[in-house]
């Protein structure tokens, strides 16, 4: 099957379908027995993301359970610090810890001459999923947008108010930018590399843009969104980009007109009339069921997704989530929801 022809690219392109396209962040994760199992043959979750053998299998999960029209790399936001050089582990029970750059001066000891080599893994795994999904699947890429990955490498783990890189940001504007121009460069070219290795698809994740102030969200989310958005369109015009700023609110509008995205996937407490009438003329909405309904079950997340089919029914849209799958969700919760979307049609199911 062509690109052009999968649902999830014609959703994206504005195109009248009879019902959306549907995946869910971190499809593939411990909600899983089957991801939970194969997690055991990786030495740290690093090494899982880039052992081809593992990040294809687990990919591919989820895809066997739900027929979603859409997989994504099975990967990390922080690879990108990892391939610059900065050190990063996953310690269990902990997240995510690196060693903080909190100055100009740190920022010469990362190299983005290293990134693509030290990232081929990924385009490895990128390269397999093309040929082993579904035909009629999407191959989705991803990056963690510039501030976001900022945050983890200043802060020097997750979790935090990001009152450090906010300060960093604050005091030496000029300063933090150089750390945002060379997430920029880096990220850019990995994401042409992705798309050069199968991925149809961009999503960028601004997991914590919800923290800043109006100034510091048009410099710090809107301003390298935007610059990643025009890297991609000039090299592969035809890829759509999905950005996601989460927690932005009111500035969700102004950052799908300022970047140009083709889609925005939005949080749960983005209410599903505001989306219809703001965000569906301007682009393709994503999400926004509330994660821990999922956990919920039951009628009360029938009616939820349902609303949100009916509601968004007059124009294009792709049913997710506000955010990724929780680890203590029953996996049947996920294929009642699955049910549901493929058996939509307009109007009811």
């Amino acid at each position: 099957m062509r690109t052009d022809d999968k649902r999830m690219i014609q959703a994206l392109r504005r195109q009248p379908l009879d019902r959306p396209p549907f995946w869910y962040m971190r499809q593939a994760g411990r909600y899983l027995p089957e991801y939970r199992e194969i997690r055991k043959n990786a030495r740290n979750f690093l090494d899982f993301c880039y052992t081809p053998d593992l990040a294809v299998e687990v990919t591919l999960q989820p895809l066997r359970r739900y027929a979603m029209d859409a997989a994504i790399l099975f990967s990390d936001i922080l690879v990108i610090p990892d391939a610059l050089g900065q050190k990063v582990e996953f310690r269990e029970g902990e997240g995510p810890v690196l060693e903080p750059v909190r100055s100009v001066e740190a920022l010469a000891g990362l190299d983005r001459a290293r990134v693509l080599d030290h990232l081929g893994p990924v385009f490895e795994t990128l390269g397999r999923l093309s040929r082993e999904i579904p035909e009629e699947t999407a191959l989705i890429g991803f990056a963690g947008a510039p501030w976001t990955v900022a945050v983890y490498m200043v802060e020097g783990r997750g979790g935090t108010e990001c009152g450090t890189a906010r300060t960093w940001a604050y005091r030496d504007a000029e300063g933090f930018q150089q750390l945002i121009d060379l997430l920029v460069d880096a990220t850019g070219d990995y994401l042409c590399q992705q798309v050069e290795s199968g991925a149809e698809v961009i999503q960028l994740f601004d997991s914590w843009a919800g923290v800043l102030s109006e100034s510091q969200f048009r410099r710090w989310v809107i301003e390298p969104n935007r610059r990643l958005v025009e890297i991609l369109r000039a090299r592969h015009p035809d890829v759509p980009v999905i950005g996601f700023p989460r927690n932005a609110g009111a500035l969700y509008g102004e950052f799908i007109e300022a970047t140009g995205v083709d889609g925005v996937s939005l949080d749960h407490g983005v209410p599903l009339d505001w989306i219809r009438d703001t965000v569906q003329p301007r682009c393709t909405p994503q999400g926004n069921l509330d994660n821990h309904l999922l956990i919920a079950g039951g009628a009360e997340l029938d009616r939820a997704v349902e609303e949100s089919l009916q509601t968004l029914s007059g124009g294009p849209s792709i049913f997710n989530l506000g955010h990724g799958i929780l680890p203590s969700t029953p996996p049947e919760h996920v294929a009642r929801v699955s049910e549901i979307i493929r058996g939509w049609s307009h109007g009811g199911t």
